[in-house]
């Protein structure tokens, strides 16, 4: 991963269409991501009260972190590496990686990144295929994290 310049705030957002995802899998920016959905994450926030305060109201304690899963689609393009990342896990190995998506501005150029540390697949969907239809066949990678970083 090449290292991002500080981001750049600017008056018009970026378009959400140019990213790169990276699985962490040693070859680099794994192609054909069609879309990349970013998990809620939550703090858990617990009310205590001492029983002798002055004051009716709890104060609030940040306690853990809770994590959606990260959700990855792409058109099946005859690759086995999600597949095989999946069945790593679901056979025991340590499948922990680190998965980064890099937000790329309209030239190309890298402005923002989020990190997916010890990151493992937790799901693996391949869309129902019909005959009927002539949609794309995509599959589907949920992954879980144990923490996200910004840069």
């Amino acid at each position: 991963m090449e290292p991002l310049p500080m981001p750049v705030q600017r008056d018009r957002p970026y378009a959400g269409m140019n990213f790169l995802v990276d699985l962490g899998l040693g070859d680099g920016p794994d192609g054909g991501v069609a879309e990349v959905l970013f998990p809620e994450a939550r703090l858990q926030v617990n009310e205590y009260r001492n029983g002798n305060d002055k004051t009716p109201e709890a104060i609030k304690l940040s306690t853990l972190t809770h994590y959606d899963n990260l959700v990855l689609r792409r058109g099946v393009i005859g690759s086995l590496a999600w597949y095989q990342w999946w069945d790593e896990a679901r056979n025991g190995g340590d499948a922990r990686r680190t998965v980064a998506i890099t937000l790329l501005d309209e030239q190309g150029n890298p402005v923002m990144r989020w990190r997916f540390l010890r990151a493992r697949p937790a799901a693996y969907t391949p869309s129902p295929m019909d005959a009927a239809l002539g949609d794309t066949l995509f599959e589907t990678l949920e992954i879980a994290f144990e923490r996200f970083e910004m840069e």
